[in-house]
């Protein structure tokens, strides 16, 4: 109760000052999301006082990722106000995947008052204040000067990549981890995280020889309550790369955990470039890793089983919510002796080819008995890097894309009907 306290006491300091209702007189574009209408009807007056020259816009209720893209990107809003009362989980969701598309929208989340635990949690989210049922012209008043500040640089946010396998073997973890450390390297000081976000199967400690006393489970159960301080504790630093470590033995319920998006919202704002490496592309939990991600990349090899379990999940993550737009393929081990050429692979998949790493088994078992990644100068270290630059656009080589192919094409892509 006392925090509800202080948010009256500061209401009512700033209810009576001017320069908030100066504020509200600008020419202000406003978006509020909710599925109820009741509420949009209770905000809907408060908003016309508070901003008398406001441009106003309801979406009735939680978009896509899709629809999400295409309200805020049509006329991008000053502030969008955030249905947190109807349902919480959805709403928290949302205002990360807002910032996503936007970092300089300011969001307000809509809370009951009843409901003072959302409060850290929305903030941590991204939410850049909150009001509470019933809704005021002077609560709103009071968060104008603190929105009024609001213009972070885009580039503040950290961009997240998932690294997913399309089945067992295809070295997605390997892929992480070199790609992290060849990051690092071309990152201009900024700070990356390396995830290993496999609940059951994490091996990043093994690849790394690495310890800690600390998990992502742990900062997933310390979400609400994590900063700077904590958050130094729970990475591991390697090579000038923040590491993640997945748990070392089997935690119980975890396989209950469904959403890792409070984790992944909080270390892109603290790291430049954050790559998880998922366990696979199914599940809620992975689901919840490649939503948070702005890129998924889609790990294979090119022989036919690999390729077969490639579509498979492009065709779940599209199903889910995640377009071929977001996707990614990379492919690993590539060796065109004992399964498909490059533009063979583009155009099986309908998908274009992202990059590919070649075989390399002995700089491969030379770094993993290191505990480091692959050597810079090595053949496999180098396309490394080069596949690094393609991420970051430093390199504007075109990739392989899809093309017609007959003959044995057309009977690959039969058996996958």
């Amino acid at each position: 109760m006392r925090l509800l306290e202080r948010v009256i006491r500061l209401s009512a300091k700033m209810s009576s000052n001017p320069t908030a209702r100066q504020l509200a007189e600008g020419p202000w574009r406003l978006c509020s999301i909710s599925p109820r209408r009741p509420i949009l009807e209770a905000l809907a007056p408060v908003l016309t006082e508070c901003f008398p020259s406001g441009n106003f816009r309801e979406i009735h209720s939680y978009p896509s990722a899709e629809e999400l893209t295409r309200e805020l990107t049509a006329q991008v809003p000053d502030v969008c106000f955030v249905d947190a009362i109807t349902d919480s989980p959805a709403a928290l969701d949302l205002f990360s995947r807002i910032l996503r598309i936007n970092s300089r929208i300011n969001v307000i989340a809509l809370l009951a008052a009843d409901q003072p635990g959302l409060i850290l949690k929305s903030l941590r989210m991204g939410a850049t204040e909150f009001v509470m049922q019933p809704f005021t012209t002077d609560q709103l008043l009071a968060a104008l000067p603190k929105l009024s500040r609001k213009s972070p640089d885009p580039r503040d946010l950290g961009k997240v990549y998932c690294v997913v396998p399309v089945k067992g073997a295809c070295g997605a973890s390997t892929v992480a981890c070199n790609l992290a450390f060849r990051w690092k390297r071309s990152a201009e000081s900024k700070r990356v995280l390396l995830a290993d976000m496999d609940p059951l199967c994490g091996t990043m400690s093994f690849l790394l020889k690495l310890k800690s006393t600390y998990s992502f489970i742990d900062a997933l159960q310390r979400a609400d309550t994590l900063d700077a301080d904590l958050w130094r504790a729970m990475v591991t630093p390697s090579g000038g790369v923040d590491v993640l470590l997945a748990p070392e033995l089997l935690v119980h319920g975890i396989n209950e955990v469904q959403d890792a998006s409070p984790v992944v919202e909080f270390a892109r704002r603290h790291h430049g470039t954050v790559i998880l490496d998922a366990g696979n592309a199914y599940g809620p939990w992975n689901l919840s890793l490649a939503r948070a991600s702005d890129e998924v990349l889609l790990v294979t090899t090119n022989e036919l089983p690999a390729l077969h379990a490639a579509q498979r999940a492009l065709a779940y993550l599209e199903a889910k919510g995640i377009g071929r737009w977001q996707v990614r393929l990379v492919v690993n081990r590539y060796d065109k002796r004992v399964g498909l050429e490059q533009e063979a692979v583009a155009s099986a998949l309908h998908i274009d080819l992202l990059h590919t790493l070649p075989s390399a088994y002995d700089t491969l078992q030379k770094a993993l008995m290191e505990g480091k990644p692959v050597a810079p100068g090595s053949a496999l270290g180098k396309e490394f890097s080069a596949l690094a630059d393609k991420l970051t656009g430093r390199s504007d080589k075109p990739a392989p894309r899809a093309a017609p192919f007959g003959g044995f094409l057309s009977l690959f892509s039969r058996t996958f009907s």
